[in-house]
């Protein structure tokens, strides 16, 4: 049951402490009012707010933009070109064979610690191996028109990537071209932070990857 009793039971009092011969102010104390240049720039500054959460929402959890640096994924990619990131397809799925991966550089600490891009080659559970310059997956040899040349560094493995772990190789498979699971095994998902969806710049190769 609503009660309204409380307001009413007030103004009574009120209304009985008044002396006699009391008479109520005819005007109102003046209200303060706010200048329309604050309410504008509280407008701009609340916008401006919410835009940035927004942003930086985004970027932590859907998307980032990267820029390539050195010939690791030559021919694919080349030095400067900017990709776009998809970070929210690893929220809701796995790295899956071919794809183009941003990671954190395994076994490095502190500010040296920087991201590398390469190519999923592996899955968990995947023998891999490398021999007589070409790669292979579970005794296939892996069909790699992304490259352009044949494997110059030693053979290695064979490997049986753990759980949870990728293999993943630059597509310059020239002599010491490129950093990759060879030299620091498979990669754990959680160093995996993305995957490379598109090239944005220079204006003439954008392209999907």
């Amino acid at each position: 049951m609503a009660e309204t009793r409380g307001r009413g039971g007030e103004l009574s009092l009120l209304e009985q402490d008044r002396e006699p011969g009391t008479e109520r102010s005819s005007s109102a104390a003046p209200s303060r009012t706010v200048p329309e240049w604050r309410k504008e720039l509280y407008d701009w500054l609340k916008t401006l707010v919410i835009a940035f959460a927004v942003v930086m929402a985004l970027h932590y959890f859907v998307f980032n933009l990267s820029t390539v640096e050195g010939h690791s994924m030559e021919p694919t990619l080349t030095d400067d070109e900017w990709l776009f990131v998809n970070k929210f397809v690893y929220l809701a799925g796995e790295p899956k064979l071919g794809d183009i991966v941003i990671l954190t550089e395994p076994n490095a600490t502190g500010k040296k610690r920087k991201f590398l891009v390469k190519r999923v080659v592996g899955l968990p559970g995947d023998r891999i191996e490398i021999y007589n310059q070409r790669l292979y997956r579970n005794g296939e040899l892996m069909d790699e028109p992304y490259t352009d040349s044949l494997i110059e560094d030693s053979s290695y493995g064979p490997e049986v990537i753990g759980e949870g772990h990728y293999f993943v190789m630059g597509d310059n498979r020239r002599s010491r071209a490129s950093m990759d699971s060879r030299s620091f095994r498979a990669v754990p998902a959680n160093l995996i932070r993305g995957r490379a969806d598109f090239i944005l710049w220079p204006y003439k190769e954008i392209r999907a990857l």
